[in-house]
């Protein structure tokens, strides 16, 4: 791989319920829970991981429950919205199923030529079901009820909203690597050839539009992907060369970050596909157990005491 930014590594929200969480993106959406962990700066909450087999990059939406939450609101300065690939054909089987299980939907619309299924999540978070112009080949994740006919394939993209794009595109283009695909009213569509999938970020220009209130049903930040530390560390200067403030490398125990506050306001974050998913728990137990980062592991009993039950 080369050294640049591979599309979207993952997607960080807030949610309110954990068990809910928990149900709705493993039993209706059929995602595997990768991790459950804890939130670092706040151990007394989870941090969960949703993705493929293996959680592999441009697959991953992770969560920090907060139980008993204020619903934030959706506005400028956040991702708005998180797309999803699914094969040509599935719309029908999805709708029956949000049916079924009362999921808010829309019907099926397009935009860009390509047909998306808009829905919400527990929390009120705005995901899509999108199928994309190119079929997509990764392999999912596969459930008894939500088959590989069907099934979600990972990120296709990820819409954020913003008073004005222009500071943001300059960062997408000079820094990132991207390019403006298309444009449609107010909604401008940047893609990187670097990755095939997980590789388009939406700006929305709406400069009457109020700021987003974090909260459950929100997108706290959106990560983009590198290889490895040396990338990472090369783009960390350039965003520094650019004037704006990052933070020192961070070890999430599962890759290595920087985040830094793009200028219209949502958060970004540049993550390494290593070490992976692999490092604490065997292949087919992940999610299986409670895992701690080691500064937390003396104050165990006293976590496992307060996060709410999954069961």
């Amino acid at each position: 791989m080369e050294n640049r930014i591979l599309g979207l590594h993952h997607i960080t929200a807030i949610a309110g319920s954990a068990k809910k969480n928990l149900d709705f993106y493993t039993k209706t959406l059929g995602l595997r829970l990768l991790k459950k962990t804890v939130n670092f700066d706040d151990p007394g909450t989870y941090h969960l991981y949703y993705g493929d087999e293996k959680g592999s990059a441009g697959t991953v939406l992770t969560f920090f429950p907060y139980e008993g939450a204020r619903r934030g609101s959706s506005g400028t300065g956040m991702a708005t919205s998180i797309g999803y690939a699914v094969p040509e054909g599935s719309f029908d089987f999805w709708m029956k199923r949000f049916e079924a299980h009362n999921v808010l939907y829309n019907k099926p619309s397009e935009k860009f030529g390509e047909k998306y299924l808009a829905f919400l999540d527990p929390d009120g978070l705005k995901l899509e079901l999108v199928i994309p112009r190119n079929p997509d080949n990764r392999t999912p994740w596969t459930t008894q009820e939500v088959s590989a006919d069907v099934a979600t394939r990972g990120f296709h993209s990820v819409a954020l909203t913003l008073k004005d794009i222009k500071a943001t595109a300059a960062i997408l283009t000079d820094i990132f690597g991207y390019t403006l695909l298309e444009k449609s009213g107010n909604r401008y569509r940047y893609i990187t050839d670097a990755v095939a999938h997980a590789a388009i970020i939406d700006l929305v220009e709406l400069p009457n539009e109020a700021r987003g209130i974090g909260g459950a049903g929100t997108n706290h930040h959106i990560a983009f992907r590198v290889k490895d530390e040396a990338t990472l560390m090369e783009f960390r200067k350039k965003v520094a060369a650019a004037g704006h403030n990052i933070t020192e490398k961070i070890d999430r125990n599962y890759f290595y970050s920087l985040y830094f506050r793009e200028p219209g306001g949502v958060l970004f974050e540049i993550a390494t596909d290593n070490p992976g998913f692999g490092i604490d728990e065997e292949w087919d137990k992940l999610g299986s157990s409670l895992l701690l980062p080691p500064q937390y592991e003396a104050s165990r009993a006293k976590i496992e005491a307060v996060l709410p039950s999954l069961d």
